[in-house]
Formats: structure tokens, C-alpha cells, sequence
């Protein structure tokens, strides 16, 4: 892939911001140059960003009906009516069932949890899982991650006697449900000063709030937040201001006293003994949490992650890992597939958008293979498969384009969507996707700027390699949790050269290992880059180059710094 580098050199008055500020907190000046980037200028708020405190989380009951969800908890608990967790088959969904379940759980036996099968009910409030609900005797769900289009769902369990909490973080409709409460900072009426929460972060400021009315010690959901530092990261939401506090704890909680549930899906990982990231999340835990969902059911998942015997959580982990391990093959298959189909249809190679269906395709894999045709191609895109007579797929997007807004546009012929920003899952007639596309393609050609049809790399500051030092990766380190609106600072340096060691490496010869000098210092570094093999022959040419590239720990050599190259670049392409 290649990247468009966007680089703005500070100017004088920016470099004496940052010295300014470098002084005051006793770090460089690059380092205060990253901290203004992410509009943190003063002492007192860099010492909030670098040592994020529980203290600091926001008041749980500033959310709309946050008072009412809780005094409808209590009222349940107090007359020994059976509640029933309800949730979302994603991680997210997952996650936040295993989190309330397992608080409430310590307080209230009558209690149960549901998540509903991706290929016999769908997303969201299904009448299989009402039946159910009905069947044991529930008179309240707390559903999260999803709830807030089950407008007829839930108007219809109230017909049964069944109440409802929603704690959602999707965008609503104009209309909401008739339920008891309604959770979700993305409502149009709702105050709550931070709007990125994921579904696990509703349900954690519920159980927060359940906490404080009932006088439990803050200190019994701690062992919960390693549950929301997975979600943060899998879900993709921003990792600032509440999310950062508590994808920074979580993260403590995940590497230092893991549930039970979570130890085994590390130990499957293989990641016992490391220090494990948000990185880490996204690519080995995140995706076996998903997998029993995508692949079979998963209920599977959350039976895991609220297991209290680490053997049997062990035998669940393994059994998990098995699903990732079909979800790959099938991944790969499909992805294989679309990328044929946009190859023999020359059309699709010229449209700003990428609409793709194919009746035999497994429903719980589209929106991975979506995401990977956006990283191919750029471009916002759709995958459907069949369901009866019926088309259901999901869509994702390019950094800077709503497609929540896109889809939105087509709701007139859609069945169901929802979703946010850069994620959407929708319904429609099987019939009517011909039509969906090109009124799909109108809508994104007339809002997708030329700059979001290429990728970009934003450079944060040139380095020469002798800036590079254990100081510099330990400050840099300080930054994380890194995820949306707090990236892994970005530099380059320029001419470069090989110093004679670098070579291809990868069971398929797909990376470079690289051993480079700089012309400026003359200081060696060692680097890897993924998938840039194709780069190899320009670089052993001894001709030089410019390289963008993140600082990274060597997780094989402790404490040796490796760049981790994202692009590189031959001098005269500049």
C-alpha cells in the first residue's frame, strides 16, 4: 500500500510552546510537541494524560435515565424478580454481559444472561430470546450493545410483562423504544460530557452508578475493567478521556490479576509472560472473543469469560481458539473471492465505493472481510450475503467518512441498520441490492473527499537516528493506550541507507529485516516491515531512502528499540 505522507513542521511559535512545556514537566521538547498535538498543553493536564486516575471517571448518573436504570435494578432486586443480562454477539456485547453478569451476580442469584444465535435470530432483540425470557419467568432484561432500534421487540415484551434496561452506544433513531431506561451518551437528550463510550463502557457506568446508590466499594469493579479494556480495543472507539482511564486500568487489570476467563484466552494466545497491549487485543484476543459468535454462537464466549475454574475456562479457551482457526480459512476464502469478483469487474475499479454479494457467503465473517477490502481498495464498502429472501451484510470505512450517514441514506429500502460512524450493520431485500449499490455509490461519490480516497501517514516529527534513544522510547511508551484520537506518534527519517544486513524474511518471504544507517548521524538501527517485500531489490541497491515508521520495544530482545516501518520510500519519488 502505498501511503500519502502528510508532515507540518512546527512553527517557531509552536517549537516555544513546546520547550515551554518540556520544561515544566521535565521531558524533551518532541515529547511536549507530541503532548500539544493532542491538545495537551498545560502541566496539570499532562500529568492527567499520563497517569490517567478511577478518581477522575465521570459521574455515572450525568447519563440520561441513569437514575431511573438504577432505581429499576433496585426494584427488581428488591422483589426477587428473575433478570436476564441480554446481549450482543460481537466482543463488545460479549464483553459487557460477562461484566454486569459477574458484578451482579456477587449480589443477586436470580439471574441469567442470553446471547442470541447470529444465524437463527439475528441481531438484537429476537422473539426466540423473548420466548425464552418468557419461559424462566423474566420481568426485566438489561440488554447491551444493542436495544436501541428494537422499537417493536420491546413493545411487544412489555405485552409480556418484561421490562427493559438498554445500555447502547449506536446511533438512535428519531424515535427510541418504550423501555424502563434508556442508556446511550449518543442520545440527542443526553448531557453526559463524553459521547464515545462502547457498550461495555454503558454497562460498566451502570453497574458504576448501581455501585455508588447501593454503597458497594468503587473497589469491587476494578477486577471488571480488564473486560473494558478488551472492548475499548475491539470495538475501535476512541481511546481518550474516559475510554483512555479505562483502557489504562483495564490494561493493568489484563496484565497484572486477569479473570480466570481472560488468563485462558492469553495462555491460548500465547501471550503469558508479556506485556500485553491494545495491539495485542485487536489481532489475538479480540478475534478468538469474536470467533464462537462469528462461527457458531456466542454464548460460548461469555460462558468463558465468566468461568471460574481456570482447567474448564482452559478446555472453553481451546475450543474458541479452534472457531478463530475456521474463521481464518473462511476469512481468507472470501476475501480471496471478493478480491476476484473487483478484479473481473472493471467498473468497480473506477467507483469511489465497493458493493459486493454473493448468496454463499458465511454471514458471521462479512464484516471482516469488508474491513479487509477497505484496507485493499480504500473505499467505503459493503458485504452481503443471503438469508432467505433477504440480503444481510455489514459495511465499513475509510478514516474521515461517515458511513453510518451513507447507509442512513438509503433507509427507505432497508429492512434494519444501525451501527456508527465507521461500522454499519444493515438488512435488506435480496432483491433490491442492485438498486441499494447504485444509490449507495451516488451518496459516497458526492461526500468522499479526494484526500479519503488515499491512505495517509501522518508524520509527527523527522528524526535522525541518533534522536532515537531508550529515553525516548520510555516517554513514548507513557502515551499508550494508543487507539483513535491517541495513535502511535509517527515519524520519518530521510536518506537512508542498508548497512549490508537487511533481508526478506516470513514463511512466504512477504517482510524485510532491516539493518539501516542514516547519512545525517551515521547511527545504525534495526527495523521490520510487514508485507514489503516488494521494497527488498530497491534496498539492497544501495540507493537511498526515506522510511515512516513507529519506535517499538523488541519483544524478542528485551529493551532493544526496533523501528516498526510502515512505508518506505525511494528519494527520488519525492
Amino acid at each position: 500500500m502505498q501511503y500519502k505522507w502528510t508532515y507540518n513542521p512546527p512553527t517557531p511559535s509552536e517549537e516555544a510552546g513546546a520547550k515551554a512545556l518540556a520544561e515544566k514537566i521535565g521531558c524533551s521538547p518532541l515529547v511536549a510537541s507530541l503532548l500539544i498535538e493532542r491538545g495537551i498543553t498545560t502541566e496539570s493536564s499532562s500529568k492527567r494524560f499520563f497517569r490517567p486516575q478511577l478518581a477522575d471517571l465521570i459521574n455515572p448518573f450525568l447519563m440520561k435515565d441513569m437514575d431511573v436504570a438504577v432505581d429499576r435494578l433496585n426494584d427488581a432486586m428488591g422483589r426477587k424478580e428473575r433478570i436476564l443480562i441480554y446481549g450482543d454477539y460481537d466482543v463488545d456485547g460479549c464483553t459487557a454481559v460477562a461484566l454486569v453478569y459477574k458484578f451482579l451476580q456477587q449480589f443477586y442469584s436470580n439471574i441469567d444472561y442470553y446471547i442470541p444465535d447470529r444465524y437463527d435470530e439475528g441481531y438484537g432483540v429476537s422473539r426466540k430470546g423473548l420466548e425464552y425470557a418468557q419461559q424462566t419467568g423474566v420481568k426485566l432484561i438489561i440488554i447491551l450493545d444493542c436495544g436501541i432500534k428494537a422499537i417493536d421487540e420491546i413493545a411487544y415484551a412489555k405485552t409480556l410483562g418484561i421490562d427493559f434496561i438498554v445500555c447502547d452506544h449506536h446511533v438512535p433513531d428519531e424515535e427510541m423504544p418504550d423501555a424502563a431506561a434508556i442508556l446511550n451518551p449518543k442520545r440527542p437528550d443526553d448531557t453526559f460530557p463524553f459521547k464515545e463510550l462502547c457498550g461495555c463502557g454503558v454497562g460498566f457506568k451502570f453497574m458504576q452508578a448501581f455501585a455508588k446508590n447501593n454503597g458497594i466499594p468503587f473497589s469491587r469493579l476494578i477486577p471488571l475493567l480488564d473486560l473494558c479494556a478488551v472492548s475499548i480495543a475491539a470495538d475501535i472507539v476512541p481511546v481518550t478521556e474516559e475510554n483512555r482511564i479505562l483502557a489504562f486500568h483495564g490494561l493493568k487489570q489484563l496484565n497484572q490479576n486477569p479473570s480466570i476467563g481472560m488468563k485462558a484466552i492469553i495462555d491460548v494466545c500465547g501471550l503469558t509472560g508479556r506485556d500485553i497491549s491494545m495491539s495485542d487485543i485487536m489481532f489475538k484476543l479480540g478475534p478468538r472473543i469474536n470467533a464462537s459468535g462469528r462461527m457458531e454462537n456466542g454464548k460460548e464466549t461469555v460462558d468463558l469469560l465468566v468461568e471460574r475454574d481456570f482447567d474448564t475456562a482452559l478446555r472453553k479457551a481451546r475450543h474458541v481458539d479452534e472457531y478463530n482457526e475456521q474463521r481464518k480459512d473462511i476469512d481468507k476464502h472470501m476475501t480471496e473471492e471478493a478480491n476476484q469478483i473487483v478484479e473481473k469487474i472493471e467498473s468497480l475499479k473506477h467507483q469511489s465505493s465497493v458493493v459486493l454479494y454473493d448468496e454463499n457467503w458465511r454471514k458471521g465473517v462479512v464484516g471482516i472481510v469488508a474491513s479487509r477490502l477497505t484496507e485493499i481498495y480504500f473505499r467505503p464498502t459493503v458485504v452481503l450475503t443471503r438469508d432467505g429472501d433477504l440480503a444481510t451484510g455489514s459495511a465499513r470505512s475509510v478514516a474521515g467518512f461517515d458511513v453510518y450517514e451513507a447507509i442512513k441514506s438509503c433507509r427507505d429500502m432497508l429492512l434494519n441498520f444501525g451501527g456508527h460512524t465507521y461500522a454499519v450493520g444493515l438488512t435488506l431485500k435480496w432483491n433490491d441490492i442492485t438498486t441499494f449499490r447504485k444509490r449507495f455509490q451516488q451518496y459516497v461519490e458526492s461526500h468522499l473527499n479526494m484526500e479519503q480516497r488515499e491512505p495517509t501517514l501522518n508524520i509527527d516529527a523527522t528524526l535522525d537516528f541518533k534522536d532515537i534513544t531508550k529515553r525516548l522510547m520510555n516517554d513514548l511508551k507513557k502515551f499508550a493506550p494508543f487507539g483513535p484520537g491517541n495513535e502511535k506518534p509517527h515519524f520519518c527519517t530521510r536518506n537512508v541507507y542498508d548497512y549490508g544486513a537487511s533481508r526478506v524474511v516470513g514463511r512466504n518471504q512477504e517482510h524485510i529485516k532491516l539493518e539501516l544507517v542514516d547519512s545525517k548521524s551515521s547511527h545504525v538501527m534495526s527495523g521490520i516491515a510487514f508485507g514489503q517485500s516488494q521494497s527488498a531489490r530497491y534496498i539492497k541497491s544501495k540507493r537511498a531512502f526515506d522510511i515512516a515508521y513507529t519506535i517499538e520495544e523488541n519483544t524478542f530482545k528485551h529493551g532493544n528499540i526496533q523501528l516498526q516501518i510502515d512505508d518506505i520510500r525511494p528519494c527520488e519519488e519525492r
